[in-house]
């Protein structure tokens, strides 16, 4: 027979609810990190944010722009590459403004492509106080240090100048990247010159050279043709890009802006012999 006096059904359940929502909640989180951990090791990026790069077809591409805690190669096609990879660092770096910026290199990167300047940085837009330059007596080293830097998360962004196609740096090298970077949440920009493309474990591939600036720019703002040769989110494409110092992103250049439409336009007179009857009287 059912006890009529006994405490309400919410009272006598709620501790055991309590503990077995607990119980669930745990469960639930602990299922989420496994199902992060899983998505990392398969190289699907986990659920942050994208970062815009400023430029409407790239972010469209890249599913509304780049993606932090990844890792992204920029492959060289003249001297302006190591530009547009320090580009993307600041502007990866934007929103965390006191983490610092670090450049790993072998020692002889700088015999054949030139040294890291903080002006240039500066003139970037960049703040050089927050540049941390390493030189690598080679390329297994520089390997194992951008490691020791990405196991701590308070990194803005790390640039990996890596020259032409070190053993080294292979397809299990380039997963551990991407795993440390996807748990870390630091954005890794591997900056290849004179190197052939091999596979890899990055989200996406850039090929990049330089552009002429805007006729009209009296400074001269750095402007780069970058093809997006790889995307594991989207599809690829090519855009002239134009780094706009003062905001801190990219920018379309002006004749990207103001190009005609490539659709069909009205003939022109000469071939619109209808046009030309009236014109003429008959």
């Amino acid at each position: 027979m059912t006890d009529l006096h006994a405490a309400p059904l919410h009272h006598r359940l709620t501790p055991r609810l309590d503990g077995i929502t607990l119980e669930h909640n745990m469960n639930k989180q602990e299922k989420l990190a496994d199902l992060r951990r899983a998505l990392t090791k398969a190289g699907l990026p986990p659920d942050r944010p994208s970062i815009s790069l400023g430029v409407a077809g790239a972010d469209e591409a890249l599913g509304g722009g780049l993606m932090p805690g990844a890792l992204h190669e920029v492959h060289a096609r003249d001297w302006g590459a190591a530009g547009f990879a320090a580009c993307l660092a600041i502007r990866m770096a934007h929103l965390s403004r006191h983490k610092p910026l670090f450049w790993v290199r072998p020692d002889y990167e700088a015999l054949e492509y030139g040294g890291i300047s903080p002006n240039g940085l500066l003139e970037l837009g960049g703040d050089p106080a927050r540049l941390v330059v390493l030189a690598a007596p080679n390329a297994t080293e520089a390997l194992a240090a951008a490691a020791d830097i990405l196991a701590c998360p308070h990194v803005g962004a790390l640039v990996l100048e890596l020259s032409r196609n070190p053993a080294s740096l292979d397809l299990v090298a380039s997963r551990r990247l991407a795993f440390a970077a996807a748990q870390s949440g630091v954005t890794v920009l591997a900056l290849r010159e004179g190197a052939t493309e091999m596979p890899s474990a990055a989200l996406t591939r850039w090929q990049v050279k330089s552009a002429p600036s805007s006729p009209d720019d009296d400074w001269g703002a750095p402007a780069f043709t970058a093809q997006l040769v790889r995307n594991r989110l989207g599809p690829t494409g090519g855009w002239t890009m134009q780094w706009d110092v003062d905001h801190g992103l990219f920018r379309e250049t002006r004749h990207d802006q103001y190009a005609p439409h490539p659709g069909r336009v009205a003939a022109a007179f000469a071939h619109r012999p209808d046009i030309q009857a009236r014109a003429v009287g008959i």
